[in-house]
């Protein structure tokens, strides 16, 4: 079992890395051409617009890094447990939205999935109007319940 963070969607969201194979990736030290050449978090942050822009190319570089990750490693093993830790900052959405983060379970193999089948969720990474809110200790619970010894 393995715990990612994604910081690239948590604040500043620029300079946002250029993904590379994971082949090029080394010791990391490529991305430090990359900073600086991107932008510059604080000329992203007078702009409203461009800052929610790039909030979301952070989210987007972030699941593509997973789903990348996976189409090339992953076997019918693998399990990926995709999950927000909290709502980014009334900057980007506005200050009445609910704290509510999405939660996505991803597996190759049908049995995974149908262990979850009773949780009322939908297909795809993107949870529905509909789906069930659970506060995050729930799914902690759940998920160990459904999964654990």
């Amino acid at each position: 079992m393995t715990t990612v963070i994604l910081a690239t969607s948590h604040n500043p969201w620029a300079p946002l890395p250029t993904t590379v194979g994971w082949d090029e990736l080394g010791d990391g030290s490529l991305f430090h051409a990359q900073k600086k050449a991107g932008k510059d978090p604080e000329d992203v942050w007078k702009d409203p617009r461009q800052l929610r822009t790039e909030y979301r190319r952070s989210v987007e570089y972030s699941i593509r890094s997973l789903t990348d990750y996976v189409a090339e490693y992953g076997d019918e093993d693998t399990v990926l447990v995709f999950l927000g830790d909290h709502q980014p900052v009334p900057a980007v959405v506005g200050n009445h939205v609910s704290r509510d983060v999405p939660i996505s379970v991803v597996a190759h193999d049908p049995k995974v999935m149908d262990r979850v089948s009773g949780w009322g969720w939908e297909e795809g990474l993107k949870p529905g109007k509909k789906a069930p809110v659970w506060r995050m200790d729930s799914f902690r619970d759940r998920f160990l319940t459904t999964f654990g010894p």
